[in-house]
C-alpha cells in the first residue's frame, strides 16, 4: 500500500497533515453524493432526510478546503521563484489533464450507452459544443451545466492558475515585503467578499485568497500558532456553521468568510506543529493515501457511486429504510468507490501527472486535488 500511495517529494515538501486533509477533504465531497443518492431508499421519516441534507450541506466544505490548499501550494511556487508561464500552465494541464481525459472518454461512453442519463444534447452542433466547453474546464465560471458533476471546480482551479502568477509578476509581488503582500490580498479578499454580498458573484474564488494568507502566515514569526484544540474547535465551527440559515448573497459570503477563517486556522495549526494530535489526526496513513490519490478519486466516485446505487435499485426496487440503514449503507458505498479511484489513480494519475513531482525531491511541488 505505501509503495502505490506514499508519494515522495522529499522530506522538505511532503506535509504529511496536508495530504490527510485532501483525504478528509474528498470524504467531504464523498458525503455530498452519497446523501443525494441515497435518499430514494430512506423513509419519509423528516429526521432522516434532514440529516441526509444536512451531511450533503457540510460536505460541500470539501471543494472549499481544496481550493485554500491549492490557493497555498501555487502560490507558494510561484512566490518563492520565477517562472515561466507557459512552462507553469503546462505543467498544470499535464497535472490536470490526463485523469480528467480518461473520465471525460469514460462519460461521453457512457451518455452513448445510457441515453436516458446523457446531458449531451441531441443536435450534432450544440453536442460538439457542449463536449468543447466541457473539455476545456468551462462549465463551473460559466453557466454551462457539467457533464462530470464535479468538473465544475476545475474551473475556479484553472482560473486561479491563469490569474495569479499574472498578478504577482504584474504587481512584483516577489519584491514586496510580506506584509504588503498580506495586506493587499487581504484588502482583495474583502473587497471580494463585499462584492459577492452586495451584487453576487463567485464568491468561493475567496478560498484561494484564505490560502494565499496561509502561506504568508506560515512564514511570519510574528503569527501566533494556534493550538491543535483551538483548530480543531475552528474546524468544527466551519463545517457546523454551514448549517446555519444563511440566505442570498449576503449569507453566502458571511458563510465563505466563516471557512475562510476556519480552514486558514486549522490548516495553520497542524502545518505549524506536525506533531501536534491535530496533525497526527491528519497523519494517519491511510487518510494519507486517500489525499494522494484524492483527484482521481474526486473525479470518478460519482460514477462509481450511481452505478452501485443502480444496481440497488434492479436488486431492492421497493425498499425503504430508516436511519439505520443510512449509516449501515455508507462504509459499504465508501469502499466501493475506493476500487476505481486507485485504479484511475495508479494506471493514470501517478505515472502521467506525478512522475516528474516524485523524481525531482528538492523543487517545491505545487500539487492541485
Amino acid at each position: 500500500m505505501s509503495q502505490c500511495f506514499e508519494l515522495s517529494r522529499g522530506s522538505a515538501h511532503n506535509v504529511r497533515p496536508m495530504e490527510g486533509l485532501r483525504g478528509f477533504a474528498v470524504f467531504l465531497v464523498f458525503l455530498v453524493h452519497y446523501a443525494t443518492l441515497v435518499e430514494h431508499w430512506l423513509d419519509t421519516d423528516a429526521s432522516v432526510r434532514q440529516l441526509a441534507e444536512a451531511l450533503h450541506t457540510v460536505g460541500n466544505t470539501g471543494v472549499d478546503l481544496f481550493f485554500v490548499l491549492s490557493g497555498y501550494l501555487i502560490y507558494g511556487s510561484l512566490i518563492a521563484r520565477r517562472q515561466p508561464f507557459a512552462r507553469f500552465m503546462a505543467r498544470r494541464i499535464e497535472r490536470l489533464y490526463p485523469a480528467f481525459t480518461v473520465v471525460f472518454v469514460l462519460y461521453v461512453a457512457l451518455s452513448f450507452l445510457f441515453p436516458a442519463e446523457s446531458k449531451i444534447p441531441a443536435d450534432t452542433g450544440e453536442a460538439l459544443v457542449y463536449l468543447l466547453q466541457n473539455f476545456l474546464l468551462l462549465p463551473g465560471l460559466f453557466p454551462i451545466e457539467p457533464m462530470i458533476t464535479v468538473a465544475w471546480s476545475l474551473s475556479y482551479e484553472l482560473f486561479y492558475y491563469l490569474v495569479i502568477p499574472l498578478v504577482i509578476g504584474a504587481l512584483g509581488l516577489r519584491e514586496r515585503s510580506a506584509a504588503w503582500r498580506a495586506v493587499f490580498f487581504a484588502a482583495a479578499g474583502a473587497a471580494l467578499l463585499v462584492w459577492c454580498a452586495l451584487a453576487g458573484g463567485h464568491v468561493r474564488l475567496a478560498l484561494f485568497i484564505a490560502g494565499i494568507l496561509l502561506h504568508e502566515a506560515m512564514n511570519a514569526p510574528r503569527v501566533p500558532t494556534p493550538s491543535a484544540a483551538a483548530g480543531g474547535l475552528a474546524l468544527v465551527a466551519g463545517l457546523l456553521g454551514t448549517l446555519l440559515p444563511w440566505e442570498g448573497p449576503m449569507g453566502g459570503s458571511l458563510s465563505t468568510l466563516m471557512l475562510c477563517l476556519s480552514f486558514f486556522l486549522v490548516c495553520l495549526a497542524c502545518f505549524r506543529t506536525p506533531l501536534a494530535p491535530l496533525a497526527r489526526l491528519f497523519s494517519w496513513s491511510p487518510m494519507r493515501w486517500l489525499g494522494n490519490m484524492s483527484y482521481s478519486y474526486y473525479l470518478i466516485h460519482g460514477l462509481a457511486l450511481k452505478a452501485a446505487f443502480l444496481a440497488m435499485s434492479v436488486l431492492m426496487p421497493r425498499a425503504v429504510f430508516d436511519s439505520w440503514f443510512f449509516w449501515a449503507l455508507m462504509p459499504v458505498m465508501f469502499g466501493l468507490t475506493l476500487l476505481p479511484s486507485a485504479a484511475l489513480f495508479l494506471a493514470v494519475e501517478r505515472p502521467f501527472s506525478l512522475a516528474r513531482e516524485t523524481a525531482r525531491p528538492r523543487e517545491a511541488v505545487a500539487s492541485t486535488l
